[in-house]
């Protein structure tokens, strides 16, 4: 929300997409009820919203009763006092990550076609990785 004096740092579970994971517990209130709140700049730099939950310790039923609005969701059990764990991911969508979507499959440059970036885990010899044959086609003059 603030890019000209705050860094945005986080880490990532690898997909296609670039996505953001967010989850925590809550406990419902006597009425079945748990507002989640999400960070202040949620929405601002995510779209696509997925929602899972688990109950823990009892046999209960939970919904996402209203979803993401004002960088809230409200969960409700079918029982009071239930604590859930909740998990959100959404896409990025900031300025940056939307001029700069990720290629999930993409050629490799002709000198590097036949090459491989960990070449021994696919049972090849150490000289058919990238950098060690770029290194020696260099050395070669090509």
């Amino acid at each position: 929300l603030d890019p000209e004096r705050q860094y945005l740092s986080h880490s990532f579970v690898e997909s296609p997409d670039m996505m953001n994971i967010y989850n925590g517990t809550v406990v419902t209130d006597a009425d079945g009820v748990a507002v989640v709140e999400l960070p202040a700049y949620f929405e601002s730099l995510n779209r696509d919203f997925r929602y899972q939950l688990t109950v823990i310790g009892v046999f209960a039923q939970a919904i996402v009763a209203e979803e993401i609005a004002d960088n809230t969701f409200t969960i409700r059990t079918d029982q009071p006092g239930v604590k859930v764990s909740w998990q959100v991911t959404g896409v990025r969508h900031d300025p940056w990550a939307d001029a700069n979507r990720i290629q999930v499959e993409a050629p490799k440059p002709l000198d590097e076609q036949g090459t491989y970036l960990h070449p021994e885990a696919y049972g090849m010899p150490s000289s058919l990785g990238r950098d060690e044959a770029l290194k020696a086609a260099s050395s070669l003059g090509q």
